[in-house]
């Protein structure tokens, strides 16, 4: 991005938060099994493969973000380190309650990731309380803990998010606009330069070699030279560290350009049949997004392929993209696509490990072009059969009609043997207490 022109404002008295949650994971697995507090816990990938959050405990043992798990064995037996298979449903349900209450103290909330939001607290005098309120709410209504920063813009409301979780004397709450600027500047050079939002390994890299080693410095940078030896976005970066808004709060998520669903496999698959049941469970997984979001698919992407750290394994990865004739969201239509894609890509003799699909040049169903030559009476069939499977799986559950193409036994489905219930979205996991 080195063209184009950049809008921003004045952040003075303006007071952007930003709330996120702490070990996000890992909190969500707390909340219903106290005996993992204090302990040191580790969620992992698809297939128990590789660490995806940590909890403090873990982080002090030296365990890195996405180290694989079976090279931690040893450590955990002797540190007695609890690893647990990712449990998607249980976080998104968790965080979906979490943003609600988050949206009670301000109509201006902008979700930024599954355990993230901004908020514009506009001139609130006591924002420091408020962000006590917002811990306090979400402790006891949740029992997650979360950080709090706040500042005049969402670059140093990042950065004072930072700072409330690494230190404690901030109590979980950190207010860049009330500092002195003095004791401000104290602390931005005591913050290594990457951990500002938008920089990046090689960014930091770059400007530590350039002698900017901490934010004070970079904040002290000229921006306009920035962008020269950068981009625009260092620029900007630049500017809202000096307390200038460049980035407006996403209110209304912009329409999302493609939905991805994709996996990597319990166990090798070599057989067709079976990818194409995992491309139909994936395909389906992706309209459901799709449709919520009312939107319609112009083109379908199908991949699959070998697992490339298995080197001793002969390697093949092949994708097609498959056009709509008429942009659709009928998981029907779309599946006999998806089929005949993998049917064009698929060689036998492959141990294929991973498998996706990719819904692609979506629109707006309301407000498409419709199509001259379309099928009105076909049309209305399948608009009414997608409307009536939607509400039984919003009542019964995502998974209480398939496919037939999907099988049964789906033999390649992800590994989570250590999955805990998903106790907020599941009846039949929901806790049970039991008198003495």
């Amino acid at each position: 991005m080195g063209g184009g022109e950049m809008v921003c404002t004045s952040g003075a008295n303006r007071n952007i938060a930003l709330i996120d949650g702490n070990n996000f994971y890992v909190s969500c697995e707390r909340v219903f099994n106290p005996l993992l507090w204090d302990r040191p816990v580790v969620v992992l990938s698809n297939n128990d493969g590789c660490a995806v959050a940590r909890s403090n405990e873990s982080k002090a043992l030296g365990i890195k973000m996405g180290e694989p798990w079976f090279r931690l064995q040893d450590l955990a037996q002797r540190h007695g380190i609890v690893g647990l298979s990712s449990n998607y449903a249980l976080y998104a349900d968790m965080s979906q309650r979490m943003m609600r209450l988050l949206g009670n103290f301000s109509p201006f909330q902008e979700v930024y990731s599954i355990d993230e939001c901004f908020l514009d607290l506009g001139v609130e005098p006591d924002a420091t309380d408020v962000g006590q309120m917002m811990r306090r709410e979400i402790a006891d209504s949740l029992g997650l803990p979360v950080g709090v920063g706040i500042g005049p813009t969402k670059t140093l409301a990042k950065l004072a998010n930072h700072v409330a979780k690494k230190r404690p004397e901030y109590s979980g709450v950190c207010n860049f606009n009330t500092m002195a600027t003095d004791d401000l500047e104290r602390l931005l050079a005591e913050i290594e330069v990457g951990e500002v939002w938008g920089v990046g390994p090689r960014g930091a890299e770059k400007l530590r070699a350039m002698g900017i080693t901490s934010v004070l410095l970079l904040r002290r940078s000229d921006s306009s030279q920035m962008r020269k030896r950068f981009s625009m976005v260092m620029e900007r970066t630049v500017q809202e560290l000096k307390g200038v808004s460049c980035l407006s709060l996403e209110i209304v998520a912009p329409p999302r350009q493609q939905i991805q669903s994709s996996r990597s496999f319990g166990q090798a698959v070599y057989a067709q049949d079976e990818l194409g049941e995992a491309v139909l469970t994936f395909l389906r997984r992706g309209v459901r997004r799709m449709r919520g979001q009312g939107l319609v698919a112009g083109a379908i992407h199908v991949f699959i392929q070998t697992n490339p750290f298995r080197e001793r394994d002969p390697q093949y990865r092949q994708g097609i993209t498959m056009p709509v004739p008429s942009p659709t969201s009928d998981e029907l239509r779309l599946a006999r696509i998806a089929v005949r894609g993998l049917s064009m890509i698929y060689k036998p003799g492959y141990a294929y490990h991973k498998a996706g699909v990719l819904l692609m040049e979506l629109e707006n169903s309301a407000s498409r072009q419709g199509d001259l030559f379309a099928d009105r009476q076909a049309d209305g069939k399948s608009a009414a059969l997608m409307d009536t499977l939607d509400a039984m799986r919003k009542r019964f559950g995502a998974e209480i009609i398939r496919m037939a193409g999907e099988g049964v036994r789906q033999r390649w489905a992800v590994r989570a043997a250590n999955r805990t219930p998903r106790y907020t979205t599941r009846w039949a996991e929901i806790p049970t207490a039991f008198a003495c």
